[in-house]
């Protein structure tokens, strides 16, 4: 059996990875000549909605997936003419944008911080006298580890935060102080089988995620399963999802979802008993899900911009480190290490030396 991918970053690359033990084959369409996967499955090389590639693609695989939710939604309304894909052409269009996304939360009852939809310099003065200051103006397309936004702390912000945006549809949010970021990640079939991983507490540098640890047990495990229950059952959803989530004052807001596999979620791959990859393909080829249980304590922190050298990683007990085959520039993910260990306090000290050796490094 072969899937098809859209993009062939290192999502789809921990993607082939998870699929060969299960006997799958891959093919990928990405721009990139070095894209991380391109060792890992045939690479149709072109741009996401070339019709020629996307009609070779459906021809070669048995199902078609995505990597990351910027990919047209049109492209995938175009695949499901021809081929099987999953996640659906609705859950991509829904999440990416940022205001449609919002109204969708809304309709399910999921609550969010404020928002106004902004189209003009004055719609964002207007909004702004209801939602009030600290804010964030962003991009309702195209933003993604911190791009496409700006904080806004005075009045005096607005003017260069709207140019910023050139003239694009964006939406302002209430900036709220939260306790924690979290994140839960689930795995659905098409029969309606679905299974959660544990929650993961997420810690993010300018907006770009550094480090994300398991929480077993957590207190707010059911009210997340509940809200991104409601999202699967809305859109019928099929495959790996995540729902990211600010805890202030004991409530969860809803911030974004993530119709694909997700960067919080790679401690699963040692930290679970089936890791998040897997379960993707599982539940896209409608095969029995894999357990979540978590395995002992397990974290993940982000290589961002530069990697330490392997053996200084692989010198702090219990870690696995995950490479991206992406040539360093700064901002840019090329890897990851993931730690592991029934015992709790070596997992705190391994992580907290992990997360100093990748601040070393950062980019």
């Amino acid at each position: 059996m072969k899937i098809g991918i859209l993009g062939g970053g290192q999502l789809a690359r921990m993607l082939a990875l998870a699929g060969y033990p299960l006997g799958l084959d891959f093919a990928i369409i990405d721009p990139s000549n070095d894209a991380g996967a391109i060792g890992l499955a045939n690479h149709l090389h072109g741009a996401y909605d070339d019709e020629s590639l996307l009609h070779e693609l459906a021809q070669q695989t048995d199902i078609v997936t995505y990597e990351f939710e910027n990919v047209p939604a049109s492209v995938a309304q175009l695949l499901a003419q021809h081929t099987q894909i999953a996640p659906c052409a609705r859950a991509l269009a829904i999440a990416q944008d940022r205001l449609i996304e919002k109204k969708f939360f809304h309709d399910l009852n999921i609550p969010t911080t404020n928002f106004a939809a902004v189209n003009s310099l004055d719609d964002l003065e207007q909004a702004i006298k209801t939602i009030g200051f600290s804010a964030i103006l962003k991009s309702c397309r195209m933003g993604y580890d911190g791009k496409g936004q700006v904080l806004l702390h005075s009045p005096e912000d607005l003017v260069s935060a709207w140019n910023s945006m050139r003239n694009s549809p964006s939406i302002v949010e209430g900036f709220v102080p939260h306790t924690r970021e979290i994140s839960i990640i689930a795995a659905r079939r098409p029969n309606g089988e679905t299974v959660f991983y544990p929650l993961s507490e997420n810690s993010h540098s300018q907006g770009i995620l550094r480090v994300s640890r398991c929480c077993i047990d957590d207190p707010k495990q059911h009210e997340a399963e509940q809200y991104l229950a409601r999202i699967m059952e809305e859109l019928d959803y099929v495959g790996t999802i995540a729902l990211e989530l600010f805890e202030v004052q004991g409530q969860l807001l809803a911030n974004e979802f993530a119709p694909r596999v997700h960067n919080s979620g790679h401690w699963t791959i040692e930290g679970a008993e089936t890791s998040q990859f897997e379960n993707h393909l599982r539940a896209i080829l409608d095969w029995p899900l894999g357990s979540t249980q978590a395995k002992g304590y397990s974290g993940m922190v982000n290589f961002i911009g530069g990697l330490p050298p392997t053996e200084q990683v692989l010198a702090i007990k219990n870690t696995h480190q995950h490479l991206y085959a992406k040539q360093p520039r700064p901002g840019r993910k090329v890897g990851h290490a993931t730690i592991r260990t029934d015992d709790p306090e070596l997992f705190e000290s391994s992580l907290k030396k992990l997360t100093q050796l990748a601040e070393q490094n950062i980019a």
